[in-house]
Order: structure tokens, then C-alpha cells, then sequence
């Protein structure tokens, strides 16, 4: 057995509730941390009939994708639908977590899952979070004389180098040995020219803004005191970042029915519902799991040429369709239900000691004739 509050933590490491849409009620909803766990069930939504499995197999810890109690209950009655579903739950000491979309915008969690069902690569967040700094940044690497390291470091600081988040002033520094010869023509601050001279140096590096490049560089020359200062620049990627769906392309070019094929086969679901060109090659691709309609307009601006979701409603069908912009939905359950089964999975690897396992009760309640 594992103390409850160790597997919240695991999970929150996973899908840190911060990253939560604020609308949504995540985290623990049933139940008490200092309780000990030795059986896990996952499923996508707690209902009469998953509470019911999870209560005849013992387990003491639901991993739920939609959250309980989601809007406000003024009563827990065996005359409710809330009731049914909670009250044996509360009697058999089962509690009840939900990572809901800080599991869907995780970096391993459902949207990240669709997207490498897909083959996408190149995946980034569809929308960005707005902590995350997409700023280009470069790591600018200057080698300085030891009597001009403060002077040296102090203008870079002052023009807008070293900032890294919250901090500011940010800097590495390695001594070493710099050598140069100097031509007839040259003027060096240290030795004399035609002749190879040794210095104590020291490896300053500091990250810079892009934008600032220009204005750092400047400063640099100004407050270093060698006539030709040596100094390198390194590009530096965008971290991925934090945020919601994911953006990709396929790793070439296919029909839209294509894709809507290699999607249902991954999924194991049924007819799934298209709008476009079936025959219209895609490339890029937007995913947002559950019921994506709102991010709708940043695969537009993306210009994503398919948007895969699980529902939407009919009038973004005809808003997409005078977009260009393809839809491939297999509905709400098939793009969430493999994410509880994946978490299963890991949770299993993670502990072999435990019995976990995905609901084998929960079914899509919608009958695709």
C-alpha cells in the first residue's frame, strides 16, 4: 500500500493543477491524504455505474478525467443523480481525484497522446499559456580580461542581458588563458604587437533578448577594453512552453480521408464525422480533445488545414468550412477515453505493486448507428 498523499503528489507532478483552466475544479474532490491506497481505478467520468466497479473491486482511489461535483450540489440524496453516484463512494472510503485539463495540457497528458496517434511532429501548444515567454533568446559568450569583468558584466546587465524568468543578472564565468598576436597595424590594451601574448581570462556568459541584441553589443565594445573584443553567439530554441491543444504537422502530406482513418484505427472508434475535401491533401494539424469549439480560431490562425476534436457545434462546422479548415471528430469520449487508459498504464509502471487498472464498465453513451 502507498499513503495517499504520495500518489496525489506523483500525480500533480504529472499534470500540475496550475496549468488547470480556472473555470475547472481539479485536484482532490472525495477524500482524506493521510488514507492509504493499494487499488487505483481511472475512468473518464465518475458515474453510478464506474462508482459501482470501483466499489465492487475495492478501490480506494478513483483517477476521474471530468471532475465531481463540477457545478455547486445544494444536496447529497439518494434522490440525486450526485447522491447515487457519491454516497456509496463515501461509505466505501473511496476517494476521488481529477486532473481534468491540467491533464489534457500536460506535456505527456491527452492532447500530446492524440498528437503522436497522429505521427505530428514539431508539436507545440495550439495556445500558449500567458506565462510563457516565446521571446528568441540568444546566449552571448565573451571572453574578458579579469580587471574588466565587473565593468564588462555590469554593462551587459544594464542593456538588457542575463534575465532568466524572475531573475536578473544572470551569469556564468569560467577562468582560463586567452591568447592573440597582434599585426604592425594592430593596437592591443595588453602586450605588444607582433608578438603572441598570454592573458588571464575570464568565460562570461550571459543569455540576451533577441530584440536587444544590438544595444547589448554595443555596451559590450563599449566597456570592454580590448580594441577587438572575442565574443560568440549562440541561437537558442524556444522551450515548448506551456498551453492548451496541440499544433504538428504529419511527416508528409495526406488525404483529409486519410487522416480521418489513421485517427479512427488509433482510437478504436467508431465512424468518425469530416467536414472538407475529403480528397484535399493536409499537412498541418491542430488537436484539441473533449469539446474543442473555442480554440476553433487559433487553428485558423495557425492556418492548420484540419482541426480534430471530439464535438462541436453545428454553426463552427459552416464557420470552418468558409475557413478552409477541415474537421475530423470522432466524438468526446473516443478523444479522451485513451488518456485514462494511457494514465493507467503509467501509473501501473510506476507502481507494479498496486492494482490498477482502467474502468472496464465506462462506455461512450453516445451509439454511433
Amino acid at each position: 500500500m502507498l499513503p495517499l498523499a504520495a500518489i496525489l503528489d506523483h500525480l500533480e507532478w504529472l499534470a500540475p493543477t496550475r496549468t488547470a483552466a480556472d473555470w475547472d475544479n481539479v485536484g482532490l474532490l472525495l477524500g482524506e491524504r493521510g488514507t492509504n491506497v493499494s487499488r487505483i481505478m481511472t475512468c473518464l467520468t465518475v458515474t453510478p455505474i464506474t462508482a459501482k466497479e470501483a466499489i465492487d473491486r475495492r478501490a480506494e482511489l478513483i483517477v476521474t478525467h471530468h471532475p465531481i461535483l463540477f457545478r455547486a450540489a445544494k444536496r447529497l440524496t439518494g434522490d440525486t443523480y450526485e447522491g447515487k453516484t457519491l454516497l456509496g463512494l463515501i461509505r466505501a472510503g473511496v476517494a476521488v481525484y481529477s486532473p481534468h485539463t491540467a491533464f489534457d495540457n500536460a506535456a505527456h497528458g491527452i492532447n500530446a497522446l492524440l498528437a503522436g496517434k497522429l505521427g505530428l511532429e514539431g508539436v507545440r501548444p495550439l495556445r500558449y499559456s500567458k506565462s510563457t515567454n516565446l521571446e528568441q533568446n540568444v546566449k552571448l559568450v565573451v571572453f574578458v580580461p579579469e580587471r574588466d569583468l565587473a565593468r564588462v558584466s555590469d554593462a551587459l546587465f544594464d542593456a538588457g542581458a542575463g534575465h532568466i524568468g524572475e531573475y536578473s543578472e544572470c551569469s556564468f564565468r569560467l577562468a582560463g588563458t586567452g591568447t592573440f598576436h597582434g599585426s604592425a597595424a594592430s593596437n592591443p590594451t595588453i602586450g605588444q604587437r607582433g608578438q603572441r601574448e598570454e592573458v588571464g581570462e575570464v568565460r562570461l556568459e550571459v543569455v540576451c533578448p533577441e530584440s536587444r541584441l544590438p544595444e547589448i553589443l554595443a555596451a559590450l565594445r563599449q566597456a570592454h577594453s580590448y580594441e577587438e573584443p572575442a565574443f560568440d553567439l549562440y541561437p537558442l530554441a524556444v522551450p515548448p512552453g506551456e498551453g492548451e491543444g496541440r499544433l504538428g504537422v504529419l511527416s508528409a502530406p495526406l488525404p483529409l480521408a486519410e487522416v480521418a482513418k489513421r485517427l479512427r484505427l488509433a482510437l478504436k472508434c467508431g465512424p468518425v464525422q469530416v467536414v472538407g475535401d475529403l480528397d484535399r491533401l493536409v499537412s498541418k494539424v491542430a488537436v484539441v480533445c473533449g469539446a474543442g469549439g473555442e480554440l476553433m480560431g487559433d487553428a485558423l490562425r495557425a492556418r492548420a488545414d484540419v482541426f480534430v476534436t471530439g464535438e462541436m457545434r453545428y454553426h463552427d462546422y459552416l464557420a470552418a468550412e468558409a475557413g478552409g479548415l477541415g474537421l475530423i471528430l470522432p466524438g468526446h469520449h473516443a478523444t479522451e477515453r485513451c488518456g485514462v487508459e494511457d494514465l493507467a498504464e503509467r501509473l501501473r509502471v510506476t507502481w507494479p505493486g498496486l492494482d490498477i487498472w482502467a474502468s472496464e464498465s465506462e462506455v461512450d453513451p453516445v451509439s454511433w448507428g
